[in-house]
């Protein structure tokens, strides 16, 4: 054999009690598990390299069902945010913006309007245009060896609109959607898994029910899903989170609901109403799953809190609307006083939000910083032309608590890996999970936490082959100390990375070794199968 993971703790990604054993990895694949007190005669595995796992657990590698790496993977052959958690997977092309599919138009205009999350794309050369391009590039990235880890992709419904009928605040002609349809239809034919919206951010935004039920039906004729971020996490959560169901009731879609919580004042302990709506649903026979990851603070753009009428016309519409006073004033009172849909309904506490990154390197005094109120947020977003990120403090413990408890959740970080000072969870949501919620608070077992993040996100992504440690399944594989493990990113240091991760395997080789990150880039894009 290449290699034997000898006397590991094994907790297999089913659910079900661990178990002690050596297993043993041959061409990229787990080619064989002998388990302690196996039959006499079961000869112990033998491999040209032998690892002791005494004392640790061998685990499915993580899937990261909601990342934002889409050029992180292509910029930074390292990636150590996600490969030193144990992350051997990312699903890309999340809420409804990321960069295929696309003509020139479309193009520029999405690398403005999402800067914040992954920078403008400068010093890469975006020269593919269809979402099987963008994954063939993921496959041949870094002079031909890789990526660090795997990735999968969702064809994002808000670049779809943009390319089909660009920022208009109304409903697509029959030509339009038509031509959505078969730009969703092609995303799915060259290997996306799914469709993601991100409603309340503009383009996507300005879609109406019907349009989306309709690229719903096309998803779902190709077994995709649909993960959508839905119009509100604020006011009428509950009623947008029934607003999906319905429509992928509707449909006939598989919907996976992404970074699913019950945030600001107005939600606070409320999480219970959603769960028994999502369990009344799956109970008539809805297929529903749902992400989160284990913080309290979301993380976006600053510009995404505006009126979504403010982003009519794109991001240059936005930044005139913003440089005039009266529209400006206009625009205040929709965050202030009625409540912008775009902060969810909610009317802006400025407290609560906190500058996490700028792309003005004049600017960089305000990271770390709290926006005291209309004016500064007006001239940041001017000055810095609308690329700065925020995290917003409107989240609820016992909220992200009860969600993480479901029986469909699984495990997202919504990592946005730009700006001076990100959110913690891009480099510690799945350690976090394994340190504070299952070994030092018993929120979750150690085996129903490790299904959460493995074989239920692999369910729904329709892989065969990864997802637990099982013989002929892909060698993605975590090994980690339960007594140590543990995320280290805080809000001030938020890059560091996490501890009690010695080992982790992509494909069978090994990404991190020893504690410290290899030259390997095994990853590959994955690609939906029926």
């Amino acid at each position: 054999m290449d290699l034997v993971f000898r006397d590991a703790e094994v907790v297999d990604g089913t659910g079900e009690p661990s178990y002690r054993a050596d297993v043993a990895i041959e061409g990229g694949r787990i080619a064989s598990i002998v388990k302690e007190g196996a039959a006499a005669g079961c000869q112990r595995p033998t491999a040209r390299r032998i690892v002791d796992a005494e004392g640790l657990v061998l685990s499915p590698g993580f899937i990261d069902m909601h990342a934002h790496s889409d050029l992180a993977l292509l910029r930074d052959p390292d990636h150590s945010a996600k490969a030193a958690q144990g992350v051997t997977l990312e699903v890309l092309g999340q809420d409804g913006l990321s960069y295929a599919p696309v003509d020139d138009r479309t193009l520029d205009e999405v690398r403005k309007a999402i800067t914040g999350w992954n920078g403008d794309g400068s010093g890469l050369d975006l020269d593919w245009r269809t979402v099987g391009e963008y994954l063939d590039r993921l496959d041949t990235a870094h002079d031909g060896r890789g990526i660090a880890v795997n990735a999968a992709y969702l064809v994002p419904q808000g670049t779809v609109r943009m390319y089909a009928m660009g920022w208009e605040d109304r409903p697509a002609t029959g030509a339009e959607l038509d031509r959505m349809r078969q730009l969703v239809a092609e995303g799915l034919e060259q290997g996306a898994v799914g469709m993601s919206s991100g409603l309340t951010y503009t383009p996507g935004m300005y879609a109406p029910d019907a349009e989306l039920t309709e690229l719903c039906r096309v998803v779902a004729s190709y077994g995709g899903y649909y993960c959508p971020h839905h119009r509100s996490y604020g006011a009428g959560a509950l009623e947008a989170y029934e607003e999906m169901v319905r429509l992928t009731r509707d449909a006939g879609c598989a919907l996976h609901l992404a970074h699913a919580t019950m945030n600001f004042g107005v939600n606070e302990g409320r999480a219970p109403e959603l769960l028994a709506l999502l369990d009344e649903a799956l109970d008539g026979g809805a297929d529903i799953s749902l992400d989160s990851y284990p913080y309290t603070p979301g993380c976006t753009t600053l510009a995404a809190v505006l009126p979504s009428w403010a982003h009519e016309g794109g991001p240059e519409a936005l930044l005139a609307r913003l440089a005039d006073d009266a529209t400006a004033e206009r625009i205040r009172h929709g965050l202030e006083e009625t409540g912008s849909d775009g902060c969810h309904g909610v009317p802006v506490e400025w407290d609560t939000i906190e500058i996490s990154g700028v792309t003005a390197p004049a600017l960089a005094d305000w990271v770390g910083r709290r926006v005291p109120d209309w004016p500064a947020a007006r001239r940041l977003l001017l000055e810095d032309r609308l690329g700065s990120t925020i995290l917003q403090h409107v989240g609820h413990e016992e909220n992200v608590r009860a969600i993480m408890r479901h029986r469909v959740h699984t495990g997202g970080s919504d990592g946005i890996l730009q700006g001076t000072k990100p959110h913690p969870r891009a480099y510690g949501t799945f350690p976090e999970y394994l340190g504070r919620y299952v070994r030092d608070e018993a929120v979750l077992s150690l085996e129903e936490c490790v299904a959460h993040l493995t074989s239920r996100p692999a369910a729904r992504l329709r892989l065969p082959d990864r997802g637990r440690v099982r013989e002929g399944y892909v060698a993605d594989l975590a090994l980690f100390d339960p007594t140590t493990v543990a995320s280290a990113a805080t809000y001030a240091a938020p890059r560091t990375l996490p501890v009690g991760i010695p080992h982790v395997l992509v494909n069978g080789r090994f990404v991190m070794e020893d504690g410290r990150r290899t030259d390997e880039l095994p990853g590959r894009s994955v690609r939906r199968t029926r």
